[in-house]
Formats: structure tokens, C-alpha cells, sequence
């Protein structure tokens, strides 16, 4: 549970440390691997493309949250959307949703704003505008939606207050 206000960072790839990617790719590892039982590729080449963002949540020197951003030319796709067990239950998972819909609106104005969602979490996602854009489908052994940010009259559903 984070002893303070979390300290967030919009970093391109060239501005993470060492310490903050090594950071990230191991709590990826530890949720999406090991927690999870879904043993895929998370190191992608992805991490430090150019027009990738991260997202970062931290507690000091200490990783709370994660999200990363593959913007393209047609849209923006948000995903590896992560807290760490510590976290979890504190409302540091909506903030970071939050906050990560806010990154993309700033960055990418104009772009439709994309996430591949587990199909658990469609309500939560739901609450900030997001809807189904397709059937569940299975991803690495678990099942995942396709979800678009809606947009009402050029605003977002939902944003940081």
C-alpha cells in the first residue's frame, strides 16, 4: 500500500532508467506471468519504440502502477495496465485508468483511444466510458474484449478531476 501520494511520470522510452524499465518489465512478469499462469512473450520490442509512452505510478523508488501506450496512426491502444498487489483495493487502479485516458487525450487529440480488456474487468472499464467494439475472444488462455473509449459530443466519458 503506497505510504504517500503516488508520484506519476509520462515518460517516453528514451526517459526511463534502467531501474524504471527493469521495474515495469518485472511487475509485468510478476502479474501477467506468474500471478496469472499465463506464460506469453511480454517483452515484445514494443517497450522502447519511439511512439510508445509509459505511465508510471511510484511510491519513492517503488513501482505501484504501470500502463503503456502504442500510439499509431489511426488510433492509440492502451495496455499492460497494471498495479502491484500492494495496491490493489486503494482506488490506485482507477486513478491509473484514469490518468491513462487523460495521456491519450493530450498526446493523441483526436484518436480513438483502444484497450484489449480481460473480460472480467468489462464493467470497470464500462465506468469510464468504454465500450465492447466485439465478441470475448481468448487471449493466452484468457478471455479478453476489444474496447473502445466513447466519446459524447468531443468529450470523453470520463476523466481525471
Amino acid at each position: 500500500m503506497p505510504t504517500t501520494t503516488p508520484t506519476w511520470l509520462d515518460l517516453a522510452p528514451a526517459d526511463l532508467s534502467t531501474r524504471q524499465l527493469h521495474d515495469l518489465l518485472r511487475l509485468r512478469n510478476e502479474v501477467f506471468i506468474v500471478e496469472q499462469d499465463c506464460p506469453y512473450p511480454d517483452i515484445d520490442g514494443h517497450d522502447l519504440a519511439a511512439t510508445t509512452r509509459h505511465l508510471l505510478a511510484l511510491d519513492g523508488d517503488n513501482l505501484l502502477a504501470c500502463s503503456r501506450f502504442l500510439a499509431g496512426p489511426a488510433a492509440v491502444r492502451i495496455g499492460r495496465i497494471v498495479v502491484a498487489p500492494g495496491g490493489r483495493g486503494t482506488g490506485l487502479g482507477r486513478e491509473l485508468v484514469a490518468r491513462s485516458i487523460d495521456l491519450c487525450l493530450a498526446h493523441w487529440p483526436g484518436r480513438p483511444v483502444l484497450i484489449s480488456a480481460q473480460a472480467h474487468l468489462r464493467r470497470f472499464y464500462e465506468e469510464f466510458g468504454f465500450v465492447a467494439t466485439g465478441s470475448e475472444y481468448d487471449e493466452d488462455g484468457i478471455p479478453h474484449l476489444d474496447m473502445q473509449l466513447r466519446v459524447d459530443g468531443g468529450a470523453p466519458a470520463s476523466r481525471t478531476q
